[in-house]
């Protein structure tokens, strides 16, 4: 069996770049790619080399590295509580998973508003760091980010086998995402820490894009196998649940984000797809930068016939019968606002299972 993990513990890296270039070679093969990753994994790393200069999320990190190492009262001055209680920054500790602090600070970003008005969940305005070129700097990388991502959804489209029109349907669900990005600021990990720098979930949106300095041995994706027993550390809580598998790391390849499918592609495919558990265990201090791309907060996220038509055309060639489970529909900013309202010091996070 331990051969079996070993094989399979690597995660699949595909380029983007057959997806940049209007008639790029090679565009069916990497569709496939994408769609077998999604199946099996959730998780796979994304080749952006040929689509952003390795200089620009490096010159992030240095200016994430230079914020964090304020004193604790300039940090303060971006406070979450100082807006809507999404926007801005979140002490050590402040974020809770699965019922416990995450050894983390960060700063958190959402897409702009019309009208914005702190009194409402997520409908505040963004808080920037008082640091020469941060804005500009991050400005640039969302911009970068939300291209990306409807570069990837296209890509899924395809690897799906939906038709034009049905991606035009699509693509307009996402077209004005709600995006979300965090800048994150990890410290050592304490022996004795009951916890996690960021504790066991699944993301909720729609795509994941995560640059990481090259700390190895941080992230870490639980990887599903029926019938492996999970190996036991002392020095960590069990998160898996009652699921089958192993924890595999997903260390920082260069020229590459860690890129994961949420709940809302778990939606879309009727399960074809699943949103796969992942935690971060920092023994080291790092700096991540995840961008959340997510659907536009008034799309209605329901399965998508392509999906529902490759789960058919499945249980004939299976030759399954009987009554099939569609997953039901929601609005995506409600899903949101439920999501967001209950992640900081409450005893339940945002990730966390309902």
């Amino acid at each position: 069996m331990a051969g079996q993990v070993t094989k399979l513990a690597a995660l699949p890296i595909i380029s983007v770049e057959p997806f940049i270039h209007p008639n790029g070679a090679g565009k069916l093969s990497a569709a496939a790619a994408l769609h077998a990753a999604c199946l099996q994994y959730g998780f796979f790393y994304l080749d952006i080399s040929s689509y952003v200069d390795p200089s620009e999320p490096e010159e992030l990190t240095r200016l994430a590295r230079d914020f964090f190492a304020l004193p604790q009262e300039e940090k303060d001055k971006i406070s979450l509580s100082k807006e809507d209680g999404a926007r801005g920054y979140a002490r050590l500790k402040e974020n809770v998973t699965n019922g416990k602090a995450d050894n983390h600070e960060g700063i958190d970003f959402y897409r702009p508003v019309e009208n914005p008005d702190k009194t409402k969940p997520v409908w505040g305005e963004n808080q920037w760091p008082e640091i020469p070129g941060f804005r500009e700097k991050y400005d640039a990388w969302v911009t970068k980010m939300k291209n990306l991502g409807l570069i990837v959804m296209e890509a899924l489209a395809a690897g799906l086998g939906m038709p034009p029109e049905e991606w035009e349907q699509l693509r307009r669900k996402v077209d004005d995402s709600f995006w979300v990005m965090r800048i994150i600021g990890y410290p050592p990990l304490p022996n004795d820490y009951d916890g996690f720098s960021c504790g066991a979930h699944k993301d909720y949106g729609c795509l994941t894009f995560l640059y990481a300095d090259p700390t190895p041995g941080a992230l870490q994706v639980f990887l599903n196998q029926p019938g492996l027993a999970v190996e036991k550390d002392s020095n960590l809580p069990a998160e898996h649940g009652v699921e089958e598998g192993c924890w595999i790391n997903a260390d920082p390849i260069p020229g590459c984000v860690v890129c994961n499918i949420g709940e809302m592609w778990e939606i879309w495919t009727n399960g074809m797809y699943k949103s796969t558990l992942h935690r971060v265990v920092h023994k080291g201090s790092n700096y991540r930068i995840p961008f959340f791309f997510e659907p536009n907060f008034d799309a209605l996220v329901e399965p998508l016939p392509a999906a529902l038509r490759n789960q058919e055309e499945d249980r004939k060639v299976r030759k399954v019968t009987g009554s099939t489970t569609t997953y039901e529909s929601i609005k995506y900013g409600d899903f949101l606002l439920k999501k967001v309202g209950s992640n900081f010091d409450t005893g339940k996070g945002r990730y966390d299972a309902d």
